[in-house]
């Protein structure tokens, strides 16, 4: 019973969801409706649905509290960066010229941006495949990062959470895609903006960390602003790089320029986006840095995963704002999980299973087998959160190879005339392949039960080798381009960006 006002708040949450997406889905008839809503969102939609699908409860719970126990209050430059670099140089540099782009040419999904580009059939199936295997270890983060919520605050089953968040998912993606997803997103991106300003009123002011005074003394502490080797600063920089570099190269971070209304909306995302980036992010993992004032290593520090919930338990914060922050997260989850779920489903069917049949299906039947891959990811995605890594650990995966892979060749592509397909793929495969070395490791952890130091160590390191796959990717890229130029460049010049963006 003491729960109650929680479980009221949750409850209230849910149904103004399926009201927005029953109403919301009357308007969502076609797969371009499903995959880009139609291209007719406004500022403040594409920038809310970006930011709730960049910060999700892998965010807030996994990095926030990882790079607290490791970093101490420096853990908050993660969060600048990714309000700095993640948000607003992202908007600044890819929005316009990718809903420019995209509109023009009818681009849905990134595999078609690669086959548009680089005319090129075979990226777009190498791309969809690695995009759609790929993204489900991140899925799984999401699921595993409120699942530790949940047990801490709620003390319910972990699966009783994973049940709602992927059936509130379902429910958007059912109801219509991202046309629903992106209105659905907007009021979650207002909860996640006041439960965040709210969780560091309570957090700073709570017995724990003791008000302005307590932070003071904090800071003063070798705790609170420990001095960093050499190693520990190359690995935080390498996690501020990822989570904010990292977004630059995400489908179901790029898919939300494809639905920008205009070039005059995409202007005001910009803003919007870069706000929303320093008060979620920063306050996230600014909440997460605190960690070391409540706690101490070795006596009472949590497991990485459970920092935070546990930080939020013992700080006595009032039934009603703990029901706020449980909605919060559950919202940010959500909302990362629809644009995972739907990024990948969508990809995998008009980039792969359509070419396979050689254009076959109609309108009707590939909305019905998106749909239908949609509740495959989320399940899969499920039974990859129940096995032993933590939230980092598969986040930076995901985010590694992903990015590692197409960053360098979708963002040089819309600067860069004379990058050509030969300089794509190589940029490709080589960050791919330094990319997924951590990811493998852990692999032969698992399934063979290896305890070799060196594999568990290299398989900790997924940041560090995100971050080298993306560099390397970039100099691939205009290297190999620089020396085929001659033979491959081809006049494309209709795919630059005028300055100019016309609605549809």
């Amino acid at each position: 019973m003491e729960n109650i006002t929680v479980w009221i708040t949750i409850a209230i949450y849910i149904i103004v969801m399926m009201v927005i997406g029953i109403i919301a889905g009357k308007g969502s008839k076609s797969v371009a409706d499903l995959t880009v809503g139609g291209r007719n969102a406004g500022a403040w939609i594409s920038a809310m649905s970006y930011g709730a699908a960049y910060f999700s409860a892998v965010m807030f719970v996994g990095y926030a509290g990882g790079t607290g126990l490791q970093y101490g209050l420096w853990g908050i430059f993660s969060g600048i960066g990714n309000a700095v670099f993640g948000s607003w140089l992202a908007w600044k540099v890819l929005a316009r010229r990718t809903r420019d782009v995209s509109a023009r040419l009818k681009i849905k999904t990134m595999p078609q941006f690669f086959a548009v580009r680089y005319n090129s059939g075979a990226m777009k199936l190498f791309s969809s495949i690695v995009i759609f295997f790929f993204l489900i270890p991140y899925s799984a983060s999401v699921y595993k990062g409120l699942a530790s919520v949940a047990e801490v605050l709620l003390g319910i089953d972990d699966t009783i959470c994973m049940i709602i968040i992927a059936a509130l998912s379902m429910a958007m993606l059912l109801f219509g895609g991202y046309f629903v997803q992106s209105r659905a997103d907007f009021v979650q991106g207002i909860i996640m903006m006041f439960g965040v300003a709210a969780l560091i009123f309570a957090i700073v002011r709570s017995d724990a960390v003791g008000g302005i005074a307590g932070l003071f003394e904090y800071a003063h502490s070798p705790q609170g602003l420990p001095k960093l080797d050499k190693m520990q600063i190359i690995s935080l920089s390498s996690v501020v790089l990822m989570t904010s570099f990292g977004t630059w190269g995400l489908p179901q971070m790029i898919q939300k320029f494809f639905g920008i209304k205009d070039d005059e909306q995409a202007k005001k995302g910009i803003v919007i986006s870069t706000f929303f980036g320093f008060l979620v992010a920063g306050g996230g993992y600014f909440i997460g840095s605190l960690c070391h004032r409540i706690f101490t290593v070795g006596v009472d520090m949590p497991a990485q995963d459970y920092i935070v919930p546990t930080m939020l338990k013992v700080a006595n914060i009032s039934n009603v704002l703990l029901g706020i922050v449980i909605v919060l997260l559950i919202a940010a989850s959500v909302s990362t999980l629809c644009s995972i779920t739907l990024t990948a489903s969508s990809t995998f069917t008009i980039d792969l299973l359509k070419v396979m049949l050689k254009d076959k299906l109609n309108e009707k039947n590939t909305s019905k087998i998106i749909k239908i891959l949609c509740v495959f990811f989320v399940a899969l995605s499920y039974v990859v959160a129940n096995t032993d890594t933590p939230i980092l650990d598969m986040m930076s995966y995901s985010w590694g190879i992903i990015s590692g892979s197409f960053l360098a060749p979708y963002v040089l592509a819309l600067y860069v005339k004379w990058l050509n397909r030969a300089g794509a793929w190589s940029g490709m495969i080589g960050g791919f392949t330094i990319a997924i070395i951590p990811a493998l490791c852990k692999m032969i952890i698992i399934v063979g039960g290896s305890t070799n130091a060196s594999l568990i160590n290299i398989a900790a390191k997924g940041p560090i080798f995100a971050v080298s796959a993306m560099v390397a990717s970039i100099i691939l890229c205009l290297s190999v381009s620089a020396i085929t130029n001659k033979i491959y460049i081809k006049n494309n010049d209709e795919f630059f960006y005028t300055g100019i963006v016309k609605t549809e």
